[in-house]
């Protein structure tokens, strides 16, 4: 199957995604589906909690804040103690404490940023039982922010959002458990490694060379890494290691896992309002820009890579095969890599440090949009509602009238609290890119100089306040420095944009609802789709552009002689 037959493959799974998921995800968080009520009770038992009760949103927010902060101790604690628990064949030690913390906060934000080499850092236990289980849970605390708004437009003068701990507990335990275990399995046939036996050695007898090869659990752990748009491999080449992802079948799975939820989410928001064409707009939104920027980077990709071509080393009939998947090719792994990016996942199938300028350009602009297309689970569809707010605020402006959107009136309260959760990521992106480039510290740590290393310590926080969590690779991030400030953009990427729009969800299930008029700006039309895709460039292009110019542009104006 050609590359144009891979993204219509894709397409048709994600249609079916859409449609399907979509709906058997608005009923799961109805409570309609409850064959697994014998799997929850011991949960809300052990919590002490009754899920029906449900809660307003600050409730709501100081349980996730108190689940997430917990959450954080824990993976904490199991990464300092492993040297002592059990599944460790490698009698590996206690992870330094600056690299602990930064882990532990970069999987229970759902970012999944790796300052180590997971297959000679962390023991087996520390993998599945403080990894993986964040994997889990954290992607199911995103979608429940995401329903919870969806509750804020589709109530009317509610004092409540839903209940945080049983709309965690529903999505672990009906969406992304069985999905993962039936992709797990799938991952395993094709060859994905799955033991327990620690690393085997190797002896070569025709040269006597000896090799220790790495392995583990990885097999099941790999698919809620791309459905939970987690990212975090078990081993350092990440989604490049055939352990990983062992076949071109697998890599194609990993591409719709990690887009399915993202795209099935705006289906449930249209259900949960009562309009799917509300859902359809929002999806159309997040299709023109990632179509835009598979298809520019794509073709920067099928380009040569300058600086082979200036060695005159090897001819590239190819495109750019520096830094990629060698067994599927630059168009593969570009569409792997975008679709990683797009999400807030950060799994990678190629090395990102080499990809072409314009490229590159590619992957790091994506998140600066938001990662709205379609973004990560949850994340993606909250924060595009939020540019939906404040398209609807530009809308009504224009036509002098006060903005509704799904009925509900855009009054200050909402555009403050929108304004304030899409801002938060690029004023945190931007002061600590000013402080990286400012100290020795953040300076020391760049592997390549000019306008490249600019973009490696740029991309770093792009990626990290936007809990995704990818690398450009050149960066030597595992020091005090980028720990602790990478621990922070994490931090303030996730609940700095998620307090805030649980308080808009909040507000909005207080409003009652406006009849809808002959003035009334419609918000399931292709004009709706244009203004809020307008607004998404204007925000991330307004704001990062002089940043951008210093990097990834600046390097394709110089032909790449930078690299």
């Amino acid at each position: 199957m050609g590359y144009f037959g891979t993204i219509v493959a894709l397409l048709a799974l994600l249609a079916l995604a859409w449609r399907y998921l979509g709906g058997y995800m608005e009923a799961v968080f109805a409570g309609r589906v409850r064959y697994l009520a014998w799997a929850e009770r011991p949960v809300y038992w052990a919590l002490g909690v009754d899920p029906e009760a449900e809660q307003p949103w600050p409730r709501y927010a100081a349980a996730l804040v108190v689940f997430s902060g917990t959450a954080i101790l824990v993976t904490y604690a199991l990464q300092r103690l492993q040297g002592s628990l059990p599944f460790n064949p490698q009698h590996l030690g206690a992870v330094a404490p600056a690299l602990s913390w930064g882990t532990a906060v970069s999987f229970v934000t759902n970012t999944n940023w790796q300052s180590y080499a997971g297959e000679t850092t962390m023991s087996y236990f520390t993998q599945m039982a403080a990894l993986t289980v964040q994997q889990f849970v954290s992607a199911s605390v995103g979608i429940a922010v995401a329903v919870a708004l969806v509750r804020g437009f589709s109530r009317r003068g509610s004092p409540t959002i839903g209940n945080f701990w049983a709309d965690i507990t529903r999505c672990t335990f009906y969406v992304l458990l069985p999905v993962a275990f039936v992709a797990g399995v799938v991952f395993v046939a094709q060859g994905a490694a799955q033991t327990l036996a620690g690393p085997v050695a190797v002896h070569n007898p025709l040269d006597g060379v000896a090799q220790v090869i790495a392995r583990g659990p990885v097999g099941f752990m790999e698919p809620v890494k791309e459905l939970g748009t987690n990212g975090g491999g078990f081993f350092n080449a990440n989604g490049a290691h055939p352990f990983e992802d062992p076949t071109g079948l697998t890599q194609f799975l990993s591409c719709v896992l990690v887009l399915a939820i993202p795209v099935a989410l705006t289906y449930t928001f249209g259900r949960m309002v009562g309009s799917t064409r509300q859902g359809l707009a929002l999806l159309a939104a997040m299709a023109v820009i990632f179509g835009t920027w598979l298809g520019f980077s794509s073709y920067a990709e099928s380009q040569p890579n300058p600086a082979v071509a200036a060695a005159h080393v090897v001819a590239q009939p190819a495109g750019n095969m520096q830094g990629k998947e060698v067994r599927f090719g630059p168009m593969p792994t570009t569409l792997y890599n975008i679709a990683s990016t797009q999400t807030s996942t950060g799994s990678v199938s190629g090395a990102n440090d080499s990809f072409n300028p314009m490229g590159g350009f590619g992957l790091i602009s994506g998140m600066m949009l938001g990662e709205v297309s379609p973004g990560g689970d949850g994340s993606g569809l909250y924060t595009v509602l939020l540019f939906a707010i404040v398209a609807v605020f530009v809308g009504g402006l224009m036509i002098g009238r006060t903005p509704e959107y799904l009925g509900k009136k855009v009054q200050a309260r909402e555009v403050k609290l929108a304004a304030l959760g899409v801002l938060v990521m690029p004023v945190t992106v931007l002061v600590l890119s000013a402080v990286a480039v400012s100290v020795h510290a953040g300076r020391a740590a760049i592997g390549n100089g000019g306008p490249h290393g600019f973009t490696e310590i740029l991309y770093a926080f792009v990626s990290q306040a936007n809990n995704n969590g990818s690398a450009f690779a050149g960066l030597d991030a595992n020091n005090a420095f980028y720990n602790i400030t990478g621990a922070l953009a994490m931090l303030l990427g996730r609940f700095g944009v998620i307090v805030p729009t649980l308080a808009l969800a909040g507000t909005l299930a207080s409003k009652g609802t406006v009849a809808t008029s002959a003035g009334t700006f419609r918000t399931d039309t292709p004009l709706f789709v244009g203004l809020l895709v307008g607004v998404i460039l204007i925000v991330g292009g307004l704001t990062f552009f002089p940043a951008v110019s210093l990097g990834p542009l600046a390097e394709q104006l110089s032909k790449g002689l930078f690299r």
